[in-house]
C-alpha cells in the first residue's frame, strides 16, 4: 500500500514578539485558506500528525476548520523545531561577536540562522542543546511512525528546520543543504511525498495552493 503524505509548514508565527511560538493574525488566515485550498484540491487525510509546538496545534485548527474531518491529531514531538535559541547561547557563549538585537530585520536574523545551522552541522557548536545527528534522527523517526500508522492519505504540521531536514533526508542531499531547503519553504508550504514498501519519495516540495496573484502580496511570507 503507498501513503500520500503531505507535509505542512506552520503558518506565519510572532517574528520579534517575546512568544514566537503563537500564530499572528496572518497566520491563522492563511491556515485557513491552506485548509481550503487543500480542500478544493479533494485532499482528504485519513491521520493527522502535529509536533508540539503551539504554532503546530493552531496551524492545523486553521486547516480543520475548512477540511472538517473531525479527526484528533497526534502529537509527535519529533516534529518540532530545533531550538534556535538555545543554538544561538552555546554558539556564543565564549564569543563577544553576538548581535546585540537578533531580529532588528529578517536578512540579519536569516543569516544568523543559516550560519548556526552549519556550525551545528559541522560539531563546532559545544553543548548545543540538542546534537544535529539527534535532531535528524528524531525528525525520521516522526516519518518512519507515520509510514507505519497504515494511513493512506496523512497529513502533518511541523517547521522549517524539520522539513528542510526531512527533503534533505529523502533526498539523499549532503547535510548543508538541510539549511538551504529550510531558508526557501514558506509558510503554509506543503510538501508532498510517497510512501511505499519501506521507501519514500519526494512529490512535491514547497507548494503553496493557498496563495494566487491577487493574494500574494498578503499571504507569501516566510517567518
Amino acid at each position: 500500500m503507498s501513503q500520500m503524505f503531505h507535509l505542512v509548514r506552520h503558518a506565519q508565527a510572532s517574528f520579534g514578539a517575546a512568544d514566537y511560538d503563537n500564530l499572528s493574525e496572518l497566520g491563522h488566515r492563511q491556515s485557513a485558506a491552506l485548509g481550503a485550498a487543500l480542500k478544493q484540491q479533494g485532499v482528504t487525510p485519513d491521520a493527522v500528525f502535529i509536533g508540539a509546538q503551539k504554532r503546530h496545534r493552531q496551524t492545523w485548527e486553521g486547516i480543520e476548520s475548512a477540511l472538517q474531518t473531525g479527526i484528533t491529531p497526534v502529537v509527535l514531538p519529533g516534529w518540532n523545531e530545533f531550538d534556535f535559541g538555545g543554538l544561538l547561547e552555546a554558539r556564543f557563549a565564549a564569543r563577544d561577536d553576538k548581535p546585540a538585537d537578533l531580529n532588528s530585520d529578517r536578512k540579519t536574523h536569516f543569516r544568523i540562522l543559516r550560519d548556526t545551522v552549519l556550525e551545528w552541522q559541522n560539531d563546532e557548536i559545544a553543548n548545543p542543546p540538542e546534537t544535529f545527528a539527534a535532531f535528524s534522527q528524531r525528525v525520521r523517526e516522526a516519518r518512519e511512525i507515520i509510514a507505519a500508522s497504515g494511513a493512506k492519505a496523512p497529513i502533518a504540521v511541523s517547521s522549517g528546520g524539520a522539513i528542510g531536514r526531512t527533503v534533505a533526508d529523502v533526498m539523499q542531499a549532503p547535510a548543508e543543504q538541510m539549511i538551504l531547503l529550510q531558508l526557501q519553504v514558506k509558510n503554509c508550504a506543503v510538501a508532498r511525498f510517497v510512501l511505499a514498501k519501506g521507501q519514500t519519495w519526494l512529490n512535491g516540495f514547497n507548494e503553496t495552493p493557498h496563495i494566487d496573484a491577487d493574494n500574494e502580496g498578503e499571504m507569501l511570507t516566510y517567518s
